[in-house]
């Protein structure tokens, strides 16, 4: 496997399947933008919104963390909110919504999924 990449494995009938933190971090991303109301990921600074725009993939992992804890998966993500929006239904969204997503899509267990809201965004 390629250096420098965590990989997440777990043992099966066949094999093993081990699967990048990044590609887990990605599903949580999209998972988490696809939510109404969820601006961007990551923190409010202009570097971050500007990284974002310059690579999709690398957007979609920015702001989001994962912490492997025995057969158990914890994400932590940090998003921004649009204004107008409750903030405190929109991070629960955002929850329901990796949660699922993870677990769905990787087979592996999420113990916790933690939103930090770091700002709002407005329209122009």
């Amino acid at each position: 496997m390629a250096e420098g990449k965590e990989y997440i494995s777990h043992e099966e009938e066949l094999g093993s399947i081990s699967i990048s933190e990044e590609v887990l971090a990605v599903i949580a991303g999209a998972a988490a933008m696809d939510v109404e109301g969820v601006s961007a990921l990551g923190s409010a600074l202009s570097n971050d919104m500007a990284a974002m725009v310059h690579s999709r993939k690398r957007g979609m992992a920015k702001g989001v963390r994962l912490a492997v804890e025995g057969d158990k998966v914890v994400v932590d993500l940090t998003i921004l909110v649009h204004y107008g929006h409750v903030v405190t239904e929109v991070s629960k969204a955002v929850q329901d919504a990796v949660f699922s997503a993870v677990e769905n899509t990787s087979g592996l267990s999420v113990s916790a999924v933690n939103v930090t809201v770091s700002g709002v965004t407005f329209q122009k």
